[in-house]
């Protein structure tokens, strides 16, 4: 018996099903075969980069320094712990699960990963479901004695049913794109490592300033207090005649100033609390109480290994982040070329139509349409050229910009290897100005209590002995962040082994 027309549509017949539905597979398997060729446009490949094969900043160091860097390999995963200060790692744990910079760079990461399944979702068919329910009214003319009379009938319709696309990726126009959308969720997942470089380095930082600010304040404190000693002596001298108005005068005026620098030293350290506080995602004032207290300048490592320039191209965030920006460059123009060529897609239709809703369950109420469709662009006013053409300026920016992040990452290394370095013999030659300017201020106020010398020479010396020991808690504490500027510049901070689970996901 021939297939009943339904609705204007043709029905299949049970004995059709089979043959369809062995149709359909081989047409599936034929796409899929299709879709496992190659893809249009350049494969990514890396870089190529011309390093040197060791530090001309290394150079700088001399044996006489009493914390030396080395060429052996880098141990920077937690270089924080070399300095040995317990409230220091716990500023930076703390920092590491609470910082808004990091939740908002794991925030990108969940978004370039969910980019990912919306540019990959047309590799897959795209099916929808409809139900339809029409009630209409048909109309008849009758004609007679000059006279037309209208009558109709009342007519229901009922469908559901299953409408299917595919758009067989032929040339790889949107494979290409899960690639490039892979590399964008690489380069949020290197970015979200540079912020944590950046933070750990900006915590170690502001801690060592707030102890130098603190060391300072004591070293003032204490010079004030041995100058308020020295000028209650000048005063007795002058009250019983030994020495005039202008000692008294001048004795007074050292205290003066010398305590109008504790003020600006207490200010600073303040504030580093509060760069501090809001570093772990807290309130300014969070950490007063727990970082008033004054403590020592954290002391360096005697050692620092470095490792070789070569190690930095996979080591720092930044470098590889730049690298993924190209890979996903790069396979946009794929995706750019890929609309020069022919899309091919399928398309099929299945559904249930009767103007009763009881009918709908017989299997002669359904229709179906299935086939295939191509569509080419003829003719685009050089839309899709000019496309390729932005796309390959853009992949040409983004080599630039990689070529020109690893040279500043090298400087950033061979400036902070100097600076630590040279800085290492600024504070030797301070200390040995301290211990000179101290037995300086010793003869000079016993020269002057035996009448040998005027009490100018006690002021130059007090004043000396004040200048050197605090250049020597500001170059102590300027050793330090040096140093946590070469474990910035060489990428430390994090390690791809000991990646936090946002990293390990990212990179499935």
């Amino acid at each position: 018996m021939p297939p009943k027309k339904v609705n204007d549509r043709m029905s299949i017949t049970a004995d059709a099903r089979p043959k369809l539905i062995k149709l359909l597979l081989s047409l599936t398997a034929f796409c899929l075969i299709i879709v496992s060729g190659c893809a249009v446009g350049p494969d990514y490949r890396r870089p190529e980069t011309k390093v040197p094969s060791t530090w001309d900043g290394q150079n700088a160091v001399t044996p006489a320094n009493p914390s030396q860097t080395t060429l052996g390999p880098a141990t920077l995963v937690e270089w924080w712990t070399a300095f040995n200060d317990p409230a220091l790692s716990s500023l930076v744990d703390m920092a590491v699960r609470a910082n808004l910079d990091v939740r908002l760079a794991e925030a990108r990461i969940r978004q370039a990963r969910a980019t990912r399944g919306v540019v990959g979702a047309p590799l897959w068919p795209g099916i929808d479901a409809s139900a339809l329910y029409q009630r209409s009214k048909g109309s008849s003319e009758v004609g007679g004695g000059g006279a037309i009379a209208t009558a109709g009938g009342l007519r229901n319709l009922w469908q559901a049913g299953l409408d299917a696309t595919w758009e067989i990726d032929i040339f790889g126009g949107t494979r290409r794109n899960v690639e490039a959308a892979t590399a964008d969720l690489q380069a949020a997942v290197e970015d979200r490592r540079d912020v944590m470089i950046t933070l750990v380095g900006d915590v170690g930082s502001n801690y060592i300033n707030l102890r130098g600010f603190q060391q300072q304040i004591e070293i003032a404190r204490r010079n004030l207090k041995a100058q308020k000693h020295n000028a209650a002596i000048i005063q007795k001298r002058h009250d019983a005649g030994f020495v005039g108005g202008l000692d008294v005068a001048n004795a007074k005026a050292q205290v003066a100033t010398t305590e109008a620098t504790i003020p600006v030293f207490e200010s600073s350290a303040r504030a580093a609390i509060y760069s501090l506080g809001v570093l772990l995602g807290r309130e300014p004032a969070a950490l007063t109480q727990d970082l008033a207290q004054a403590a020592p300048i954290p002391p360096t490592p005697l050692e620092i290994p470095v490792g070789l320039p070569s190690e930095l191209l996979r080591r720092r965030p930044d470098i590889r982040r730049a690298e993924a920006q190209l890979h996903a460059a790069t396979a946009r123009i794929g995706v750019a070329t890929a609309d020069l060529f022919p899309k091919f897609n399928l398309a099929g239709t299945f559904g249930l139509s009767a103007s009763d809703v009881g009918r709908l369950d017989k299997w002669n109420s359904n229709f179906w349409s299935w086939g295939p469709s191509v569509t080419w662009p003829i003719f685009a006013g050089g839309r899709i050229y000019y496309n390729i053409k932005v796309q390959d300026a853009l992949t040409e920016q983004a080599l630039l910009t990689y070529e020109k992040t690893v040279l500043t990452a090298l400087k950033e290394v061979e400036t902070a290897l100097v600076a630590y370095a040279k800085q290492q013999e600024t504070r030797k030659s301070l200390s040995e100005a301290v211990v000179n300017n101290r037995k300086a201020v010793d003869l000079a106020s016993q020269l002057y209590l035996a009448g040998k010398s005027d009490f100018l020479n006690v002021l130059i010396a007090q004043r000396s002995l004040f200048t050197s020991e605090d250049a020597l808690a500001r170059s102590t504490t300027t050793v330090d962040t040096n140093l946590i500027a070469l474990y910035k510049a060489l990428g430390g901070g994090w390690e791809k082994e000991g990646a936090p689970p946002e990293d390990r996901k990212a990179e499935k």
